[in-house]
């Protein structure tokens, strides 16, 4: 809508799992980092929790294709489902086994043969699971079970749990889930530094050629996101929105109040 007004290629604040948009603060690249360090070096578990909307499923995103360069293959559950044996189907179909059957032991032994020929192949398997504080406690302990296909030296898979920060007291519900997990990160919403670097860098990537967003404007947005890159977006889409109503060049305090008291 606004962007021949701004000279746009593109929507710069969309609350969009695009890994092109993926900035880099220092909490986001350590996550990354440690999610690629447990897959790479075959820890078996790994863990991702967060705040809503700190950026969580874009850093699965960017680490699913970074994994997937390596030729790994990765079973992405963006909505994992309740049920065991509905979890374990999946797992195969996102495998690519389009018609996985009913029976728990034959999904069990698809799923073997699976990453053994990956192994063979030297090609890892990825499982990630995607809003995991969401899970059952029986589609836990399904979880679990599949850190036992190891061979003598590796295990066989990597699972990625991902979810909002209550996962971390439900893990501790679950001690021989929790326990098996060595890697572990929780990610952090931005300061102000990054706050702001962030905008100027989604600014770049829409086109702006310059910084419209004066440093007042940008504590009030810091203010009154916390931080968090999902509001960040939505409070910066709506004050391009409304200067380009206004004719305004410049977003300033006043016109990012007014989005704020409208969100409010």
């Amino acid at each position: 809508m606004y962007l021949k007004y701004w000279n746009l290629k593109k929507f710069p604040f969309e609350n969009v799992t695009d890994p092109s948009l993926f900035y880099v603060s220092q909490s986001h690249e350590e996550a990354l980092s440690r999610l690629l360090y447990a897959s790479k070096m075959s820890k078996g578990a790994a863990m991702l929790t967060g705040d809503i909307g700190c950026g969580k499923t874009l850093i699965s995103r960017v680490y699913t294709n970074k994994i997937r360069e390596t030729g790994a293959e990765v079973a992405l559950l963006t909505n994992p489902p309740y049920r065991p044996l509905e979890f374990l189907q999946a797992i195969l179909y996102e495998l690519g086994i389009e018609e996985p059957p009913d029976s728990k032991i034959r999904l069990l032994q698809i799923l073997n043969k699976r990453m053994i020929h990956n192994l063979q192949q030297n090609k890892g398997t990825i499982i990630i699971m995607d809003e995991a504080h969401i899970l059952c406690e029986e589609a836990f302990e399904e979880a679990r079970l599949l850190l036992n296909f190891q061979n003598s030296h590796r295990f066989l898979l990597t699972l990625i749990l991902i979810g909002q920060t209550e996962l971390k007291a439900k893990m501790r519900q679950m001690k021989p889930l929790d326990q098996r997990i060595p890697i572990r990160f929780h990610l952090q919403p931005f300061g102000f530094l990054d706050t702001a670097k962030y905008i100027l860098f989604r600014e770049k990537k829409a086109g702006f050629t310059k910084n419209i967003f004066t440093k007042k404007a940008i504590k009030e947005i810091y203010e009154y996101t916390g931080g968090l890159p999902r509001k960040i977006n939505s409070v910066c889409d709506l004050s391009l929105l409304i200067a380009f109503n206004k004719k305004r060049k410049i977003i300033t305090p006043a016109i990012v109040e007014t989005v704020i008291e409208d969100l409010a």
